[in-house]
C-alpha cells in the first residue's frame, strides 16, 4: 500500500509538471546567439561563415574583402579612390552635392559573389550607440570572385546618375533602411520620425541570426533551463516549430527575405502566417515571363510556389541545410537523393540527351535555369519547371535548352552586338525592345529545341496545358480569352498555382473588365480559399456600382485573414462605396481603416506611404487629414512627381467649399504646386520616354501650366505607344478640339 501511495504521488507529481504550462500570450524577447551556442555546437559551427552569418557587419580588417589600399576605380568620368585612413575605410566619391568628397564605411554586405559598403548620414552628436541613422548603400561595388572593383549600375540605365537621381547611391532607391535592412539583420525596427525626418534604426543583432528564423529565445532559453521534465505542453520548445509534417511553417518562414512582397504589418516571427503580414507580388510581365519564369529579381518564393515540387510537400531543408545554407548534396545528388526512381531513369543520357558531366548534363541547368542579377550573382529560378521550347514557339516564352543553344546563333548576328550577349538573358532583353534580328535568332532556336524534344521523347513527351497559354491570349487581346481567364483563377489549385490564379485575376482587374464580379465574390466568399485568391479577386470590384461593392466587402473587413480584410477596406474607399455608406458602416470601415495605415506607415520614411493614406482620406472627405499627408509625402520625397499633382487637383475641387477671403491663397498654392511639379513630371517623360503612361500624365501637366502646343505633343506621343488606350485618344481629340476653336475665334473678325 505504501509503494502504491508513494507511485501515485509520483505519478501526480509528473502529471502536475507535464500539466503546468505557460500562458499563451507569454512575451517572448530576443535573447541572441549567445545564448544558443552552448547547447547548439553543431549548428553554430555550420552556421559560422554562411551567408546569413555574413549579410551585414561593421566595416573591420575582418569583414572588409575590397582592395583598400589607395586603389583607382573610374566609371561615368569619375575617378574614385578606395584607401585606409588608421582603421577606417574611406571612398573617395560624388556625394549627394555633386562633389567629390571623402565617406568612411561604416557597414559592409555580404561576401560572395559581390561585397557592397555602407555610409552613415546625419547622425547626430546625441545618437545613442544602439540606434543607426540614414545608411546609403555605395553603387562601387567589390567582385569577390574576379577580386576586382565595378559599378553596380540599376537595370537599363547606361548614363550617369546626378546627384538629386533617386537611384544614384545617395538617393531613397540606394538606402539600406527602405530596401535592404529588414532582412540582413535581425529583429530589425526602422523607427522612421517623419516629424523630424529622421531614422532611429535598431536590431539586436546585425546579420541574420538564430532567431531571425527560430523566434524570440527567452521562453526557449527559460524552458530549457527549468526543473520541469517536460518541455510546455501549449508551447513546446518555445520555439517556432518549423520541423512537422506540415511544410508551410518553414516554407512561410523563410518566405518574408526571399520573396518580392508589399508589407502589411510590422512584427513577424518565426512560424506566423505569411499572409497576415505580408503581400507576395503576383506574375507581373516586367518581374515574371507569362509562364511565371523569373525575369526580375523575384527571391524564390514566388518562383518555388508555382512548383511541382511545392505541392508535393517540398520544403528548403529538404535540400539547404538551413545553417550553413550550402546543398545537402553535391551535384546531381541534390535531386537524385529523392528521386530515386528506377536505376537510371534521369540521371542518363537516355533522359537528359547530353553527355555525361557536361552542363547539359546537369539537372538544374535543365529545371532551374539561372538568370544573373547584379551584374555577377546567379540565381536559379525555383519553379522547378520541365522546359517547354514548343511554348517558347507559341508564346514567345523562354526555356532552358535554347538558353544554352541561343548562342549556337551567335555567328549569325551582327559584329557590334555580339559583344553584349553574354547570357540567354541578354538575347530576351534586346529582342523585346524590338530588335528582330536577335527576336529571329531566338525563334529559329526554340524550334531546333522543339524538333529535338520531338524527336527524343516522341508519344512520351510531356506538353500539358498551361496558364501561360490563357495570360498570353488574354495580353494578345485574342477572342474568348476573358473567360479562358476567368476559368484559369477558379480552378482548383492541383491544376493551376495559387499565385497563377490570383494573377489571372490581377490581370482582369487591371483591364478593367467588368463582367466578372459574380465569380469574384464566390472566390472572396470561400473561406477554403488561399488568401492570394481572395485579396487578387476583390480588385475586380473596382468598377462595380458603390452598391454593389458594399453589398460585397463590408462583411470582410472583419475577415480573419488580414491580406484580405486591409484589401477589401482599401476598396471600399477606393471605389466611391464609402460616400453611399451609412454613418454606422463607415465608422466601421473607419476602424478597419487604421489597420491600413499601420500597414502603410511601415515604410513612412517613403513618399507612396503617405500619398496612399492621403488618397484614401480624401476618398473619405477628409481634406485636412489628406492635406497633412500629401505634405508629409511632399517633405519626405521632395523630388517624387504625383503628392504635388494629387493635392493641387484636391484643392481644386474644395475651393467652393472654402470661405471667399480663404480661396485666393488656395488658388496660389494650386499654381505653386503646379509649377513645382513640372519639371519632376518632365524629368521622368525624359527618362522613361516609351512608357506612354507617364508621357500622357506629362501632356495633361503641360496643358494645365498653360503650355498647349508642347501638351498636344506629348498627348500625341502616347497615343502612338499606346494607340489602343482610348482615354489617351480622348484627351487628345479634346485638345485638338480646343485649339481648333481657339484658332477660329482668332482668325474671325470682331
Amino acid at each position: 500500500m505504501i509503494a502504491a501511495g508513494v507511485l501515485l504521488l509520483l505519478g501526480g507529481g509528473v502529471f502536475a509538471d507535464y500539466w503546468s504550462a505557460v500562458p499563451e500570450d507569454v512575451e517572448r524577447r530576443f535573447v541572441g546567439r549567445a545564448t544558443c551556442v552552448d547547447c547548439h555546437q553543431k549548428e553554430a559551427e555550420a552556421f559560422r561563415g554562411s551567408d546569413h552569418d555574413l549579410a551585414m557587419d561593421h566595416a573591420t580588417d575582418a569583414s572588409v574583402l575590397g582592395d583598400f589600399e589607395n586603389a583607382t576605380f573610374e566609371h561615368d568620368g569619375l575617378v574614385n579612390r578606395m584607401y585606409r585612413d588608421g582603421d577606417r575605410f574611406i571612398v573617395y566619391t560624388e556625394g549627394e552635392d555633386g562633389e567629390m568628397q571623402d565617406f568612411e564605411v561604416k557597414y559592409v554586405f555580404g561576401f560572395s559573389p559581390l561585397q557592397q559598403y555602407m555610409v552613415e548620414f546625419d547622425r547626430p552628436a546625441d545618437m545613442p550607440p544602439t540606434e543607426v541613422a540614414r545608411v546609403q548603400v555605395l553603387r562601387i561595388t567589390w567582385d569577390t570572385l574576379k577580386e576586382e572593383w565595378f559599378y553596380l549600375r540599376p537595370p537599363d540605365v547606361a548614363e550617369k546618375l546626378e546627384p538629386d537621381d533617386p537611384l544614384h547611391w545617395t538617393g531613397v532607391a540606394q538606402r539600406w533602411q527602405t530596401m535592404c535592412a529588414d532582412c540582413h539583420s535581425t529583429n530589425l525596427k526602422r523607427n522612421f520620425d517623419p516629424s523630424e525626418q529622421a531614422y532611429h534604426t535598431t536590431f539586436s543583432e546585425i546579420d541574420v541570426s538564430c532567431e531571425a528564423c527560430h523566434g524570440p529565445g527567452s521562453l526557449h532559453l527559460e524552458l530549457a533551463n527549468s526543473n520541469s521534465l517536460f518541455w510546455d505542453r501549449r508551447q513546446g520548445y518555445g520555439l517556432a516549430r518549423l520541423k512537422g509534417e506540415d511544410a508551410e511553417p518553414q516554407l512561410q518562414t523563410c518566405a518574408p527575405c526571399h520573396s518580392r512582397r508589399g508589407v502589411l504589418s510590422n512584427g513577424f516571427q518565426g512560424g506566423d502566417e505569411f499572409c497576415d503580414f505580408y503581400n507576395l507580388e503576383l506574375l507581373r510581365d516586367d518581374t515574371y515571363f507569362a509562364d511565371g519564369q523569373i525575369k526580375d529579381e523575384v527571391y524564390v518564393y514566388g518562383s518555388f510556389i508555382q512548383s511541382k515540387m511545392y505541392h508535393k510537400g517540398i520544403r528548403c531543408t529538404d535540400c539547404h541545410d538551413p545553417h550553413s545554407l550550402k546543398l545537402k548534396s553535391p551535384g546531381n545528388e541534390t535531386c537524385t537523393s529523392c528521386h530515386q526512381h528506377a536505376a537510371g531513369k534521369y540521371d542518363v543520357p537516355s533522359h537528359h540527351h547530353h553527355v555525361p558531366g557536361t552542363a547539359g548534363a546537369m539537372c538544374v541547368n535543365c529545371h532551374m535555369p539561372h538568370r544573373t542579377y547584379m551584374d555577377v550573382d546567379k540565381r536559379r529560378d525555383h519553379s522547378l519547371r520541365v522546359p517547354r521550347p514548343d511554348l517558347s514557339v507559341e508564346l514567345g516564352t523562354p526555356n532552358a535548352c535554347s538558353s544554352c543553344h541561343v548562342q549556337d546563333q551567335l555567328k549569325s548576328i551582327d559584329n557590334q552586338k555580339q559583344p553584349k550577349l553574354i547570357e540567354y538573358a541578354d538575347w530576351l532583353e534586346a529582342a523585346e525592345s524590338g530588335d528582330e534580328q536577335i527576336a529571329a535568332a531566338i525563334l529559329k532556336t526554340d524550334e531546333w529545341c522543339d524538333d529535338a524534344c520531338e524527336k527524343w521523347y516522341g508519344e512520351n513527351r510531356k506538353q500539358p496545358k498551361h496558364f501561360s497559354e490563357a495570360i498570353v491570349a488574354f495580353r494578345r487581346g485574342e477572342p474568348g480569352s476573358v473567360d479562358k481567364l476567368l476559368r484559369l483563377a477558379t480552378q482548383p489549385e492541383e491544376l493551376t498555382p495559387v499565385l497563377a490564379r490570383a494573377s489571372a485575376l490581377g490581370e482582369l482587374a487591371a483591364s478593367g473588365v467588368g463582367n466578372a464580379t459574380a465569380k469574384a465574390k464566390k472566390l472572396i466568399d470561400d473561406k477554403e480559399e488561399h488568401p492570394i485568391v481572395r485579396a487578387a479577386a476583390i480588385s475586380l470590384f473596382m468598377g462595380a456600382s458603390p452598391e454593389v461593392v458594399r453589398r460585397s466587402l463590408m462583411r470582410h473587413i472583419k475577415d480573419e485573414s488580414r491580406l484580405v480584410r486591409t484589401e477589401a477596406a482599401r476598396l471600399l474607399v477606393a471605389s466611391g462605396a464609402y460616400q453611399a455608406m451609412s454613418a454606422s458602416e463607415r465608422m466601421r470601415v473607419d476602424e478597419a481603416l487604421s489597420e491600413v495605415k499601420d500597414a502603410l506607415m511601415v515604410a513612412s520614411d517613403r513618399a507612396g506611404a503617405h500619398m496612399g493614406w492621403a488618397m484614401l482620406c480624401e476618398g473619405r472627405g477628409r481634406y485636412q487629414d489628406a492635406i497633412e499627408a500629401y505634405e508629409t509625402a511632399i517633405l519626405t520625397e521632395p523630388k517624387m512627381t504625383g503628392p504635388r499633382t494629387n493635392l493641387a487637383s484636391m484643392l481644386e475641387r474644395v475651393l467652393q467649399q472654402t470661405a471667399p477671403e480663404q480661396r485666393t491663397a488656395l488658388m496660389q498654392r494650386v499654381a505653386q504646386l503646379r509649377k513645382e511639379e513640372l519639371p519632376l513630371i518632365a524629368r521622368d517623360a525624359a527618362l522613361a520616354s516609351e512608357n506612354a503612361g507617364i508621357q500622357y500624365r506629362y501632356g495633361l501637366a503641360l496643358y494645365l501650366a498653360g503650355e498647349i502646343d508642347k501638351a498636344l505633343e506629348q498627348l500625341q506621343l502616347a497615343v502612338k505607344l499606346a494607340p489602343d488606350v482610348a482615354d489617351f485618344q480622348q484627351a487628345r481629340d479634346l485638345l485638338l478640339q480646343r485649339i481648333n476653336q481657339d484658332r477660329k475665334q482668332e482668325s474671325t473678325p470682331p
